[in-house]
């Protein structure tokens, strides 16, 4: 692990040992756990924008969750994963404005339209586009809903939708 971001996540594990934080330490110790076993599955040295896929796919598992945890009850549990999903997002780019991201979903819908894309091939060629441009700095979830939604819109005819 040589790249920029998997440098500043090994001198975070070092930090947090020495400041005996357990928390943070096995936050990060998984983290390096899921990037090593990257590298060895695929056999290729990770890069920081796969790092990033990594730690959003870990993020992602944490938001799950909480909302698990939250709908059980077991709120000291869900306590545990925010703060865990809090020491992620020290590691992902800083994220989109909803402004950015409408204005992605905007242009990507118009390119969807322009080559007549309709029903779920307008919907993946849209992702497709939004995922590199927005990849660890929006929910793609959201995001996708927000697209969804939008499609409905443009499916009727609605310009003030679109």
């Amino acid at each position: 692990m040589s790249t920029g971001l998997a440098s500043l996540i090994s001198d975070a594990v070092k930090a947090a040992m020495r400041a005996h934080d357990s928390t943070r330490l096995g936050t990060l110790r998984l983290l390096q756990a899921a990037i090593k076993q990257k590298m060895v599955d695929e056999r290729i040295e990770p890069d920081d924008a796969m790092i990033i896929a990594i730690i959003e796919k870990q993020a992602k598992q944490r938001r799950e969750s909480i909302t698990a945890f939250e709908s059980a009850g077991r709120a000291e549990s869900a306590a545990q994963e925010r703060a865990e999903l809090e020491i992620l997002k020290e590691f992902l780019p800083q994220g989109a404005s909803p402004e950015e991201i409408a204005a992605a979903i905007d242009t990507a819908i118009a390119q969807a339209q322009s080559k007549g894309l309709q029903g779920g091939a307008a919907m993946g060629a849209i992702m497709g586009q939004l995922k590199p441009a927005l990849a660890g700095r929006a929910d793609m979830a959201a995001v996708s809903a927000q697209v969804k939604a939008r499609l409905a819109g443009w499916l009727t005819h609605d310009p003030k939708r679109c």
